[in-house]
């Protein structure tokens, strides 16, 4: 469920029209609705209602401060991949106490600040990352929490650049070593053992995966908890969302027409298969998903530049590009583009919808059927709320774009369009070639 829907022939986020944001800010601008983020939060909450639950927003999916605010405010904590994330939680007012800290390239400096911060739990990719946390520790004259993430070696069904938990993946300790890894762990004077980690995949579409992972864990994790006295088990995040008829996902009960087989993966079908694998363990069970809090939460709006037909294609071009939105570019990824002004009495056009950047890749669809519309008019990319703004970049010298909050009938600037002056404020001609 989210809450972008077409008013008429204009289509709104909760109780804005988005062509309204467009005017006052401009293209390419992100927007988000609280309302969408709080629904998915509360929604993953109940489901998993019998356990003994902590959510760690996974904010690599999007860190901008206001969104790190409204979950440190829903009671979430964070799942963090660098010193950088960790002062984002910070200078959000976030709490960085029930907060966990990923990922395989960890710095002497970034542990030392989430030990400084009070950090609930590392989760530790390799025995010399170990290590290394140990020496930080033992420098700082503290013990430092952590887990070790298992790779249970569960192929998650997902695009292959967005996998985490096959052995060929370079996440995590492979299960068959887990054990002799918790022992040199418990041998170190600087480390507590506080818990057990896993995360298989990102997009996962089914609860299968994930399933059969827990009941692969499981049993190991119930003897960590017997030999050394863990107290979590956190099981990662991975929940995907819909891409594909995205706009019609929103509507109340859209998925019941759909085939069982077909339904997309819901927050209520993944604890009620779940929750029956982690009560019996009897241990703090975290999470960690991004995509599905603020996926569907977020569109990208975008001007249109022209339509330029030629001999064999007819090409869209618009004024976001690869460097705005990179998935398209990055992995194939299909995001759903409508028009901001529906009209029904309008062809439709089968077009290749492109960016201005000098690349061939930058190209949001191929041969893509859209109500034919011309230069000034408006389209939003749906579902660009996970890994759009975070994955930006300044490429052919690209300002980054605004970014939009809505709550209600109400809306806000929460990221101001880049201007040039602070793209190149860090950079300066060197006195022998003035």
């Amino acid at each position: 469920m989210h809450h972008f829907r077409y008013a008429g022939s204009d289509l709104q986020c909760e109780s804005v029209d988005l062509a309204a944001v467009a005017r006052l800010y401009g293209t390419p601008t992100y927007v988000y609705s609280a309302s969408t983020i709080e629904d998915h939060y509360k929604r993953l909450q109940t489901s998993l209602a019998g356990l003994d639950l902590q959510i760690c927003y996974a904010m690599k999916a999007n860190s901008n401060l206001a969104l790190l605010k409204l979950f440190s405010n829903l009671g979430a904590g964070f799942d963090l991949v660098s010193g950088g994330e960790i002062r984002r939680v910070i200078a959000a007012g976030g709490n960085v106490k029930t907060s966990v800290f990923a990922g395989v390239g960890k710095t002497e400096a970034e542990i030392k600040l989430a030990l400084e911060n009070g950090i609930f739990s590392f989760h530790v990719e390799s025995e010399p990352e170990l290590a290394r946390i140990n020496h930080v520790a033992g420098t700082m004259g503290v013990k430092a929490p952590i887990a070790i993430r298992i790779n249970p070696d569960v192929d998650a069904k997902t695009h292959a650049k967005i996998t985490t938990g096959k052995s060929d993946n370079k996440f995590g300790v492979p299960l068959r070593f887990a054990a002799a890894a918790y022992e040199a762990a418990s041998k170190l004077k600087n480390i507590e053992l506080k818990g057990v980690q896993m995360h298989i995949g990102s997009q996962l579409t089914s609860v299968g995966p994930f399933v059969e992972a827990v009941k692969k864990v499981a049993p190991f994790v119930a003897e960590l908890k017997a030999s050394y006295g863990i107290s979590y088990f956190s099981i990662g995040g991975g929940m995907g969302i819909v891409y594909k008829d995205s706009l019609a996902s929103g509507q109340p009960g859209w998925w019941d027409a759909l085939p069982p087989e077909q339904r997309p993966l819901t927050p209520e079908v993944y604890g009620e298969a779940l929750t029956p694998l982690l009560q019996p363990l009897g241990l703090k069970i975290v999470l960690e998903h991004g995509r599905f809090m603020v996926g569907n939460a977020g569109v990208l709006l975008s001007k249109v530049e022209h339509l330029k037909r030629g001999a064999n294609k007819n090409f869209l071009i618009v004024d976001a590009a690869m460097n705005d939105l990179m998935r398209p570019a990055m992995y194939d990824s299909y995001h759903e583009i409508v028009p901001l002004h529906r009209d029904t009495s309008r062809r439709a056009l089968t077009v290749d919808v492109v960016g201005p950047i000098c690349e061939t890749g930058d190209c949001f669809a191929k041969d893509r059927q859209l109500q034919e519309v011309g230069e000034g008019e408006l389209i939003a990319f749906m579902s660009a709320g996970a890994y759009g703004y975070t994955m930006a970049s300044r490429y052919n010298t690209r300002a980054l774009a605004a970014e939009v909050l809505v709550k209600g009938s109400s809306f806000e600037l929460i990221n101001a369009r880049e201007t040039f002056e602070h793209m190149i404020a860090n950079e300066k001609v060197p006195a022998f070639l003035r």
